[in-house]
């Protein structure tokens, strides 16, 4: 049942308006100024407030500004007999979700109500699924290289340098750009990866770039490129290594100028992104092997940052597990499985060539097939080593 909170100096429009929610079945409390209006927000935790403008003590506007400044987010909607446009913009601006004038229309009243009340719900759900998002993407580990890959982050984040990931598949390249990016000004802008390895040399540039209608045959209709994609946020380049020359030579003229053109036209389109860049392979060989350009090389690598193979960090093998056993309980709506000491110290010492990609798969496996608590011999039977 939801709960609405009633702030008003009058009597009577308060005992109306609560007859009126009560008998929509939402739960509803009373305040007869700003004052006290604010301190039962402060106590207690409301889905939405209904708030006069004019009052004693403390007007509308006011307690709608301090309520925003709390770590309290109910929806508001304003009501008042003094109403004029300029009140309903200023309520609006300062984070109301509607102003209703006095004495308010029923059916326009509890339409009202409903949406803000959806749209409470609304915020509610993204904060959860943020907080979800952020801990599945959470870098687990405490072993001085994972140690160090966090330090570099925490300190190259809020620039807007560009970074060059390396290390073997499976490490977690991708986890690094996320938190580069969740850690930088850009973080309420778009998180725009692409897996350049995954997209025939024939189509990356349209892919990067976009394309006007009939730029080619299956061109039907223009599209926007990644790189528009991802404006005022960051764009990372997964498996940079594996981009044609031809492509190599557009990203850097959009790294150097911030401008880009589609494929078939010849318009230059303003870019502000930061691009961060990720490869498994030894880009100083391919530019030896004249597969990779050394100016765009030195564009992307301002920072480098190695992240460590599984078999250098082996200490932070039991805390990736016990991450893997929640994360997988999660998913599957179940309590999580545990795992006894020998099972986690003979995982220990696999090599693990596939590195925690591996290591996440070999988990999953162990909780659908071993035990309630997975033992030394469900290790020894279901882990391919």
């Amino acid at each position: 049942m939801s709960k609405i909170l009633i702030i008003d100096d009058e009597k009577v429009i308060r005992a109306t308006l609560k007859e009126i929610l009560e008998y929509e079945k939402f739960h509803v409390s009373e305040a007869q100024d700003g004052a006290e209006g604010l301190a039962k927000i402060q106590s207690e935790d409301f889905d939405l407030v209904l708030c006069d403008v004019k009052m004693p003590k403390m007007d509308g506007l006011e307690v709608l500004e301090k309520v925003k400044e709390l770590d309290k987010a109910p929806q508001f909607i304003m009501i008042s007999a003094h109403g004029s446009i300029e009140t309903a913009v200023e309520a609006t601006k300062k984070g109301a979700f509607d102003f209703i004038p006095k004495p308010p229309d029923l059916n326009r009243l509890l339409l009202t109500v409903r949406n803000a009340l959806d749209k409470k719900n609304l915020v509610t759900e993204t904060k959860v699924l943020k907080k979800k998002l952020s801990k599945k993407l959470d870098m687990v580990g405490e072993s001085p290289a994972i140690v160090h890959v966090k330090e570099t982050i925490e300190k190259v984040a809020p620039t807007d340098a560009r970074v060059l990931i390396t290390g073997p598949n499976g490490t977690g390249k991708e986890l690094v750009a996320h938190w580069l990016h969740q850690k930088s000004h850009r973080a309420a802008q778009p998180f725009v990866a692409v897996n350049c390895a995954a997209i025939p040399s024939e189509l990356i540039e349209s892919e990067l770039f976009g394309h006007e209608k009939g730029a080619f045959t299956s061109a039907h209709k223009q599209r926007s490129g990644k790189f528009e994609q991802a404006q005022g946020g960051t764009l990372f380049l997964d498996e940079i290594g594996d981009m044609s020359l031809s492509a190599q030579s557009k990203v850097l003229r959009a790294l150097q100028e911030n401008l880009i053109n589609r494929v078939g036209s010849d318009k230059n389109i303003k870019v502000d992104v930061r691009v961060l860049a990720a490869t498994n392979k030894d880009l100083k060989k391919e530019i030896e092997n004249n597969k990779f350009r050394e100016d765009l090389y030195h564009r992307l690598s301002v920072i480098l940052i190695q992240v460590p193979a599984l078999k250098d960090r082996k200490e932070d093998i039991p805390l990736l597990v016990n991450k893997f056993l929640e994360d997988i309980a999660q998913e599957n709506g179940t309590q999580p499985k545990s795992i006894s000491a020998e099972a986690l110290k003979k995982l220990q010492e696999f090599p693990w060539t596939g590195n925690i990609r591996e290591l996440r798969n070999v988990v999953e496996r162990l909780v659908i097939l071993g035990e309630s608590t997975i033992s030394l011999d469900d290790v020894k039977k279901y882990a391919d080593y």
